[in-house]
């Protein structure tokens, strides 16, 4: 049995590695908005910017670059959720030998997509890594092929750790530690065995989701531990079972681990954005929410961190729920379930309550209610914060002010399913006229409407969702008497807002009108 590889060995093979024949240096770029608000200087290494997408690339074609002429004319295979996949596809049309790819069905498209267009012969198999993994290993005996592992070979871990060289390289100055996104393990340890042998004073930091936390797990539990599930929404990093090779690397050369959840992914993506104009996929922001995380758990302040970005592979449909949870994973929206008593002027009341928040100037950032008893009004209602912990102290006040409230930010069931559910039919709503109207997004824009209002009116629907325009779309239902036509008339006309009336819509009358 060969004895294992030292930081020393791997520091050789990283220097050596044949990876520039496809890939490129990336940029290491500072992200000067993040750091501004964490008051610590943060670098994001662009591996995003890869022909790629991905830093994927570079091991796969160091280890290909080390085959045989004999092994590379029968071919290779790989397992993949998506970015060793086209790494393996790209290096393979480089050399001019096959490649078979193995990819859990649960892979976004656009990576199916992308491996098809280099000329990998695409297999479709299991729910995640290491269902496809299986597969892969019987057809690589079936027909001779050489395996291309993802993470557990020491040419791959080699060079993908020509990342942490380039790092060193661009910034010789401070730094006290790179954030590395971790699914098998190998990117963490082709960076743990090059900053270790050069430069160990800096801390090499993992970071998993909460819920595929592999190889966190299995350095507490001192042995590898398989997860019998993982979640699907970082597809990257969705390893049941990490390497044998990156689990011993990782256990004696990782100075610690931190585990996200996807409220702080979706945070750390808009965050990239900001900074870069660009969209990483959830894996690729890995490194970013943990750095927030480990600074509001430290409270530090001028120190240097690196963050991987390691993929920007991500379906264009996934975008609308990272915007919808950016928020909620910044804490920059709170969400209540408020019950108001079911009256004219509760409404009116509670607005003036929103605008009334110690802390400033809040923007109602979505409003959903529907007419449902007598006594009672549930609404479910989501505000602007400031600050982390905000959510606890705002539904303490409303609660003061008679507005039973709960709290829901942290709600996993009332984020993903409620807030689109709130509505249906209710005998109450009797005389309801339906609207579309087009509010300014501006202080005051409600406040008018229901200043024009006439008190007898009633408002039995309201629903509204800021979508980060000048203007917002918001449906309204009003209980108008059928003598007061001319007057409703003049309200809307007084009014000025931008509406289309939906009364007899068939929609409305399927899933709304009484």
């Amino acid at each position: 049995m060969p004895r294992p590889l030292k930081p020393a060995d791997y520091l050789k093979k990283i220097l050596t590695a044949r990876v520039y024949d496809v890939a490129h240096e990336t940029p290491l770029e500072h992200a000067k908005n993040l750091s501004r608000r964490l008051h610590n200087k943060v670098l994001l290494k662009r591996e995003d910017t890869q022909p790629v997408f991905s830093f994927k690339l570079r091991g796969a074609y160091n280890k290909m670059a080390h085959l045989s002429a004999a092994q590379l004319k029968k071919g290779v295979i790989c397992a993949s959720a998506g970015n060793h996949a086209q790494g393996v596809a790209l290096g393979a049309h480089k050399l001019g030998t096959r490649a078979v790819i193995v990819m859990p069905t649960t892979t976004p498209q656009v990576k199916i997509d992308a491996v098809k267009a280099l000329g990998g012969e695409v297999v479709l198999h299991g729910d995640s890594y290491s269902d496809a993994y299986t597969h892969a290993a019987e057809i690589e005996k079936k027909q001779g092929l050489t395996f291309v592992h993802p993470f557990d070979d020491p040419d791959v871990i080699a060079g993908q750790g020509t990342i942490a060289m380039e790092i060193l390289r661009q910034h010789q100055g401070p730094l006290d530690a790179v954030f590395v996104a971790i699914g098998g393990g190998g990117l963490i340890s082709g960076v743990a065995n090059y900053i270790k042998a050069v430069r160990p004073e800096i801390k090499v930091i993992g970071v998993q989701m909460s819920d595929s936390d592999a190889m966190a797990r299995s350095v507490e539990a001192k042995k590898r531990v398989t997860l019998p599930d993982v979640g699907l929404f970082s597809d990257g990093t969705a390893v049941k079972l990490v390497g044998e090779e990156t689990f011993r690397i990782a256990r004696g050369l990782v100075d610690g681990y931190i585990r996200v959840d996807t409220d702080a992914v979706c945070a750390a993506i808009k965050d990239v954005f900001v900074d870069t104009r660009s969209i990483v996929e959830p894996s690729g922001a890995l490194a970013v929410a943990a750095i927030k995380q480990y600074v509001a758990t430290h409270k530090t302040k001028g120190e240097t961190y690196a963050a991987i970005l390691c993929g920007a592979n991500m379906n264009f449909d996934r975008l609308r729920f990272v915007a919808e949870r950016a928020e909620v994973g910044e804490e920059r929206e709170a969400l209540f379930a408020v019950t108001i008593p079911e009256e004219r002027g509760s409404f009116r009341r509670f607005c003036e309550l929103v605008g009334a928040l110690p802390g400033g100037q809040r923007n109602v950032t979505e409003f959903n209610y529907r007419i449902s008893d007598s006594q009672k009004a549930h609404v479910f209602v989501g505000l602007t914060t400031t600050a982390r912990g905000e959510s606890q102290k705002i539904a303490a006040n409303f609660n003061r002010h008679g507005f039973e409230t709960l709290d829901l930010t942290h709600d996993e069931l009332a984020k993903e399913h409620i807030r689109h559910m709130v509505g249906g039919h209710s005998q109450l709503a009797r005389d309801e006229r339906l609207l579309r109207f087009v509010f300014p997004e501006r202080p005051g824009a409600l406040m008018k409407f229901l200043s024009l209002m006439k008190p007898n009116w009633n408002i039995s629907l309201f629903h509204y969702r800021n979508q980060g325009a000048d203007y917002g779309r918001i449906l309204v239902g009003l209980q108008v008497p059928a003598a007061e036509e001319k007057a409703f008339a003049r309200f809307l006309d007084t009014l000025g807002y931008p509406y289309i009336e939906e009364t007899h819509n068939p929609v409305y009358r399927l899933f709304l009108q009484a």
